[in-house]
């Protein structure tokens, strides 16, 4: 079974072949193997949003497509950034211009609690859709620290750890990320469907 990851963030693609890394019997296919456009994010929630990019995309591709829309959410900032995380500085978006602000917003704050939310989307040619949905909880550092993942990585401290996702190996990350949490739920949902296409192609004749 191929499957299309809906994403041409080089972050997030590696992140996610680590998480389906395990899964037997399903080939892992990209933006560089199979080019798709790219999908206006329109949506007031992440689940709007991962539904929007998985459909749009199977429906361009013929493929089973995975998508998935994710943010941070901050407690004393109502829940901003949100679905605007990654443009949260702008409309080019900038990883450094998007900390910087955050932490802009944050001067003099005391509440830092914050958390990531991931919405997983998994649509298929057929018409059926899967939604899973992972969260991370937190708080927001007094300054970046760290090498490694991507977006607010260096500013999100997991709650009961000292060290920020960055800070944190790929594989530590994605023990406990809310991105692990929503594809650890999806999982199940593609080993049954890799099942379902190898007793059809056994019964052709």
């Amino acid at each position: 079974m191929n499957l299309l990851l809906a994403t041409q963030n080089e972050g997030k693609i590696r992140e996610l072949r680590g998480l389906l890394a395990d899964l037997r019997d399903i080939t892992l296919l990209t933006f560089g193997d199979r080019p798709f456009h790219p999908v206006e994010e329109t949506g007031s929630t992440f689940l709007e949003n991962a539904l929007l990019k998985a459909r749009a995309i199977c429906s361009e591709t013929e493929l089973p497509v995975l998508a998935e829309d994710a943010g941070l959410e901050v407690a004393a900032l109502n829940g901003a950034p949100g679905v605007y995380s990654a443009r949260y500085a702008g409309v080019a978006i900038d990883y450094s211009r998007n900390n910087a602000l955050l932490l802009k917003q944050l001067a003099g704050v005391q509440n830092r609690r914050a958390r990531f939310l991931t919405v997983a989307a998994l649509c298929l040619p057929d018409g059926r859709e899967f939604t899973r949905t992972g969260i991370l909880t937190g708080r927001i550092a007094k300054e970046p620290a760290g090498k490694n993942g991507f977006g607010y990585d260096p500013l999100f401290i997991p709650s009961g750890h000292s060290k920020t996702l960055a800070e944190m190996t790929m594989v530590d990350k994605n023990q406990i990320s809310h991105r692990q949490a929503a594809i650890k739920q999806i999982k199940p949902v593609l080993d049954k469907l890799v099942q379902e296409e190898s007793s059809a192609e056994g019964r052709v004749v």
